[in-house]
């Protein structure tokens, strides 16, 4: 179970299991996670838990919610990074992330080849921030443990691995190339949606039957034509 182990000025004070959905956190005694400061706004912020994972979310404290010297709105919380509120810090400590049993975890990125360099460190990062807000909204929308009961795959058409299929088993599946395009597919209560989360430096914005995808959800029907940063795949609902 994933838990917050509260500290000042480097000095761990109390730990914090993190064993209910929401956790309020503010200055005010009705938080599930009281700190007495008057840097902390009276209901600073909550923590959304939903199977092993967590999102945080600022409630438009005074002073923010930092995490990495950034002041974040919502975040998807990652083993090991801290919330910082006031002078208080919240280590966020979550050992099944780190086995690779996070609901949200992310899965295989599908690239046009084999042979795609790497990308930079840079593009990585604003990558999985702009995954991470995602999550932290499907979370927020209660997309999480009531996902659609149906089971769908994708088969690539294109490109090197053509015929190569990968099933759909996160919530929240990435598609393309970073730095070039990159899509997701989310499972929601309605069925599976195609999102995308950077339209890149690629021609055309993502595609599904030969039609760009626009800044909303595009719901997905069997046998949909998927293209992402050059590369076709088929969607298919078993």
């Amino acid at each position: 179970m994933a838990k917050l182990i509260l500290s000042f000025d480097g000095k761990p004070l109390k730990e914090y299991e993190l064993d209910q959905e929401i956790i309020t956190i503010g200055r005010k005694p009705g938080n599930d996670i009281q700190i007495d400061n008057l840097a902390v706004s009276g209901t600073h912020a909550k923590i959304l838990t939903i199977l092993n994972d967590s999102f945080i979310e600022d409630l438009n404290s005074t002073n923010g919610t930092l995490i990495n010297g950034q002041r974040i709105t919502k975040h998807a919380l990652r083993n090991g990074e801290k919330i910082v509120i006031g002078k208080h810090a919240l280590e966020y400590i979550n050992e099944a992330e780190e086995a690779g049993e996070g609901e949200f975890e992310k899965t295989m990125i599908i690239r046009p080849d084999a042979n795609d360099q790497p990308v930079s460190s840079e593009t990585s990062k604003k990558l999985n921030q702009s995954i991470g807000k995602i999550a932290a909204d499907l979370a927020s929308a209660g997309a999480a443990g009531a996902s659609s009961q149906e089971e769908a795959y994708l088969e690539l058409l294109s490109g090197a691995n053509s015929g190569k299929r990968m099933k759909i088993t996160k919530i929240l599946t990435t598609l393309g190339k970073p730095g070039v395009q990159v899509a997701a597919i989310t499972q929601r209560p309605l069925g599976f949606f195609l999102i995308v989360v950077d339209a890149g430096s690629y021609e055309k914005r993502p595609l599904v039957n030969d039609q760009e995808v626009s800044t909303q959800a595009q719901p997905l029907k069997d046998s949909d034509i998927i293209e992402v940063a050059g590369v076709k795949m088929g969607f298919y609902i078993e």
